[in-house]
């Protein structure tokens, strides 16, 4: 396999069913009736045979449980059963700063970490503290992330940067201000780990905005990026992030599917 061609391992860890209307943005404009959506939480894992690559931690156990979540596998575990030691150093993307993304950012003793500059210094302004903003952190992992950063281990980004060759991190914006996604080139075509920037095939297929927010044109302008590099043909694939089915993926073992496996 080249250096620059990877497969992507998708790792559920939790679930929950709510309602449409608790997920999208003033969902009684859409003139719909309510009706149960179930929505899924993955970390996924980014490898070939010269480098491992992490994007998101996923979420801490007793912080879902506390949230309403079902907890089906603890990222550690599912990480020593993709064969993968979180203390061996390697990098870590993180997509953005809420809850279920950066949980288990201890896991990782050894990691340098990528995030968007723009991300990393939202959650130190008074802005980011407002109830409707901060319901989606979690203090404790705030101030972890903040102590990386005291600590030489973040690597900030501005707009697009290259992680390795073949794995690349774009900020995006609109549900936080730096969220970001991952391109990835893989023997099955270039995939797009989109994590929150979609979080729902509809979200994209119907430009539908999420209930989080802080950007709101800028989301809108992530639906139109992603569908303009599919269009393009940049990209293939895309994975979103919350959805039940992770895309055209192989199921390996229960709640781990890979896509271009090596």
């Amino acid at each position: 396999m080249p250096d620059d061609e990877y497969e992507v391992l998708i790792a559920r860890h939790g679930t929950r069913t709510g309602t449409r209307g608790e997920a999208f943005l003033n969902y009684e404009l859409y003139d719909e009736p309510d009706a149960p959506l179930t929505t899924d939480y993955y970390f996924w894992v980014v490898r070939n045979s010269a480098r491992t690559i992490i994007v998101d931690t996923g979420f801490d156990a007793a912080t879902a449980t506390r949230r309403g979540r079902a907890v089906l596998n603890r990222p550690t575990d599912l990480l020593r059963r993709m064969g993968v030691d979180p203390g061996a150093g390697h990098p870590v993307v993180i997509t953005h700063a809420h809850w279920d993304h950066i949980g288990n950012l201890d896991l990782f003793p050894a990691s340098q970490f990528w995030i968007a500059r723009a991300e990393a210094t939202f959650w130190s302004t008074p802005v980011s503290r407002q109830r409707v903003i901060a319901h989606f952190t979690e203090t404790r992992e705030l101030e972890q992330l903040a102590r990386l950063g005291e600590e030489g281990r973040l690597t900030y980004f501005d707009d697009r940067a290259d992680v390795a060759p073949g794995v690349a991190v774009q900020r995006v914006g609109g549900h936080t201000p730096g969220q970001s996604m991952v391109t990835v080139r893989t023997s099955a075509g270039v995939v797009l780990l989109t994590s929150d920037v979609v979080h729902f095939a509809e979200e994209l297929r119907d430009e539908r905005p999420f209930v989080s927010v802080t950007d709101l044109p800028a989301m809108y302008e992530g639906f139109w990026t992603v569908k303009q590099l599919l269009e393009s043909g940049a990209i293939d694939i895309v994975v979103t992030g919350h959805d039940p089915a992770p895309g055209r993926a192989e199921i390996i073992e229960k709640d781990i599917a890979v896509i271009g496996r090596i």
